[in-house]
């Protein structure tokens, strides 16, 4: 810390100034010596002996020059690592300080109670909680001061390794004997990556590599995981098939050879795949600037994108390379998202844009290359374009541009695509298959869409899968696309009911971040509804859905029964009441924007507080008839036949969910006030469905409306009025409509 760092800036200087002599001495050279040779005056063999002599000593001269400035460089470099890192300590270390702590000179951290009045003091002597929370402060500052320190001995090490590169003469072919390096380079993360490259050859080759080595490989990763020449330089020297054989080594070692070190082979995984997505990051996005636009070929070519394009182009050759054996094939693609999969950072949008066509190209050209065979290989799942697409997840931008049926990019640059419809309805999902003596056996992977659903819940949301933010609002145009096609492409043929159990749980959430849009397509004050357009409504960052009524409904019902976790009691929660929490708790919400009658029952206000109260019937008669059929499922079952062990969470279930928006306190009061377990009214509705042909004129499970009502009523000072009765009853003949239609919906099964 007290370190003088400005002796490096110094010796820089000196470095620089080395550098100039060395000029003055090949100008004077090139004059004095070097010139005698080239002149009139000295022909035949002895002169041109000379010649190479004075050209090997020129070069020399020229080398010193190079690897002094590149000393320099380097020493201008350190000082700037070491100055970042010790301002960052001394900023931590003060600011510990402030939060009441004492760092000693080596970097402990205590709770300095001498700061503490006599008073707080004592308090903080009896009160455990007090304790337990300051064990956790100097915990987390502790932490904090390490990994600075940590970082320092990281940026150290990968000095030190540059310096002893820089000396040595890179070309010793070159005919100079002074050992001079006329290759030097001024950067330290340049010579790191070589160092590390030659780690990384040597285990891809399979030959033995000491833990030591492991070690430096690993500090190379973490020091410079954000350093892009570092990842570049790297990644040039390892290519596409190195790096595929260097993770399927990596893999063999943790799985199979060494398992004893796993933790120390992904953990070399992961700065693997950090580098990588370092390395492929693409100025702009996707879009504005797609994969086969004129501004990403213009990229291409220009010196900034020469290291992408060969790499990538390099990529595609070896991703559809066998690296294992014919009846157990391990394709380069394969180990190469497995190996994505291991990275914390973001990969860009345009990187996972092109990267998914090229998958989509390959198992075109290529059917059955994602298909497991046997055992599979540890570490790598078969299905790359899957995988890829959980991956791409965890970047919602790329996932909303990669399933954008609009395309991406405008005018000239316009890409478009069709994505969705060909992972929804047209991919033949990959299978596991075995072969039994003659006989090849397939069956279902269990895997089979999880990262299709990962990432469709990302391009709709804007949010990673199953990350807090839900809010009763509309999205950006384009999610809106991609959530109107999902809806579209999953109802063809009036299947929208019939969804692949991997998709259930993702879409539910994603459905229930629409719950504004829902709630007005399913009561009808969405203009569109039922019949529903085949555009958005597109407005800006206020875009909604307008899909067909029955086809919400259908693709509602399909998500529905998924289970989506369990209650602290053990209950069973599903899709389903997450929709229907989301559902009630906007319902609450809508009605609570009714006009204020206290001034006296005007016309306008009995006719507001009418058609609220039936757009909200129409909502929970469609929801209780999606609960029912899930109940019932075939519309011939009978009573008897319903499944006990089929319940649904109740009151207090919102907790379990992060796509249950926060609403302010009179809704909450509202939903709070609505106890009613809504399992009785499923049951009911089913139970009139299985006993009567004809349930249009009953009202079986509308208790939760009414409750809802109730509820509104006593929040607002309205209840027993007529009009508010009147209300209800309005309610009560919606809910009945909302619950047939979408029993009509749920029966056009084809």
């Amino acid at each position: 810390m007290t370190t003088d760092l400005s002796t490096l800036t110094t010796a820089a200087d000196s470095w620089d100034k080395m550098a100039g002599e060395f000029h003055k001495q090949e100008k004077a050279y090139k004059r004095d010596v070097h010139g005698i040779s080239m002149g009139q005056t000295w022909m035949g063999l002895s002169a041109e002996a000379a010649n190479r002599r004075f050209d090997i000593t020129l070069k020399e001269l020229q080398n010193a020059q190079t690897e002094a400035k590149a000393v320099a460089s380097l020493l201008r470099d350190a000082h700037t690592q070491f100055v970042d890192l010790r301002g960052k300590l001394r900023t931590a270390r003060q600011e510990a300080t402030d939060a009441g702590m004492r760092v000693s000179d080596q970097g402990v951290v205590s709770f300095d109670t001498e700061r503490l009045s006599q008073g707080t003091r004592t308090a903080y002597h009896h009160d455990p909680d007090y304790q337990d929370s300051v064990r956790k402060a100097v915990r987390s500052w502790q932490d904090r001061i390490d990994q600075l320190v940590k970082d320092m001995g990281d940026a150290d090490k990968g000095v030190e390794i540059a310096f002893e590169a820089v000396v040595i003469d890179s070309d010793t072919m070159d005919g100079t004997t002074s050992g001079f390096n006329g290759k030097a380079q001024g950067d330290i993360e340049k010579y790191e990556a070589q160092n590390a490259d030659d780690i990384a050859n040597r285990v891809a080759n399979g030959e033995k590599v000491s833990a030591a080595e492991l070690a430096e490989l690993r500090r190379a990763f973490r020091d410079n995981s954000d350093d892009k020449a570092f990842s570049r330089t790297f990644l040039n020297g390892l290519g596409p098939d190195g790096t595929i054989k260097f993770t399927n080594e990596l893999n063999h070692l943790a799985y199979d050879s060494d398992k004893s070190h796993k933790a120390v082979y992904m953990d070399l995984q992961g700065g693997l795949a950090d580098t990588v997505a370092k390395a492929t990051q693409v100025p702009g996005s996707v879009a504005d600037a797609p994969p086969g636009s004129q501004k990403f070929k213009d990229w291409l070519a220009s010196d900034d994108g020469r290291f992408y394009r060969q790499w990538t182009e390099s990529l595609d050759k070896y991703g559809t390379k066998n690296y294992g054996s014919n009846t157990q094939p391990l394709y380069g693609y394969q180990s190469f998202v497995s190996l994505m999969q291991h990275s914390d950072a973001k990969y860009d949008d345009q990187f996972l844009y092109e990267l998914g066509d090229d998958l989509i190209a390959a198992e075109k050209n290529k059917p059955g290359i994602f298909t497991e065979w046997g055992a599979g290989h540890d570490g790598i799942r078969a299905d790359a374009l899957d995988g890829l697409l959980g991956v791409m997840s965890k970047n919602p931008d790329a996932s909303t541009a990669f399933f954008d049926p609009a395309g991406n990019g405008s005018g000239p640059d316009h890409v478009g695509n069709d994505h969705l419809k060909y992972l929804l309805n047209e991919r033949e999902w990959p299978q596991h298959s075995t072969v039994a003596g003659t006989t090849i056996v397939t069956m279902d992977d269990p895997l089979n869409r999880t990262g299709l659903g990962a990432a469709l819940e990302a391009a709709t949301t804007g949010r990673e899968p199953n990350s807090a933010g839900a809010a009763f609002d509309h999205h950006t145009e384009a999610q809106a696309r991609v959530m109107q096609e999902t809806i579209t492409q999953l109802d063809k043929d009036g299947k929208g009911d019939t969804i692949p159990e991997n998709l259930k749980v993702p879409l539910g959430r994603a459905l229930a971040d629409y719950t504004v849009d829902t709630h007005a397509i399913l009561s009808g004050t969405e203009p569109s509804s039922p019949g529903g357009l085949s555009s958005i409504n597109a407005n800006g960052d206020e875009s909604s859905i307008t899909n067909s009524k029955h086809g919400l409904l259908r693709v509602m019902r399909g998500v529905s029964d998924a289970a989506y976790g369990t209650t602290p009691d053990g209950e069973p929660v599903l899709v389903y009441d997450l929709l229907y929490e989301n559902e009630k708790l906007y319902s609450a919400e809508y009605l609570d924007t009714t006009r204020d009658a206290s001034g006296g029952q005007q016309n306008n206000v009995v006719g507001d507080w009418d058609n609220k109260a039936r757009h909200v019937g129409e909502v929970y008669g469609s929801m209780t008839a999606i609960g029912s059929d899930m109940i019932l499922d075939d519309r011939d079952t009978k009573i008897g036949n319903l499944n006990d062990d089929m319940r649904y969470a109740y009151h207090g279930v919102g907790g379990l969910f992060t796509q249950i928006p926060v609403v302010g306190d009179p809704i909450q009061r509202m939903v709070d006030a609505t106890t009613y377990e809504y399992s009785k009214d499923v049951a009911a509705a089913a139970e009139d469905v299985a006993r009567s042909e004809d349930s249009t004129t009953t009202s079986a499970g509308i208790g939760g409306t009414n409750a809802l009502l109730d509820s509104w009523g006593s929040e607002h000072g309205i209840s027993g009025t007529e009009a508010h009765d009147h209300a209800k009853g309005e309610a009560k003949q919606s809910f009945i409509t909302g619950r047939e239609d979408a029993y009509s919906a749920l029966r056009t099964r084809k």
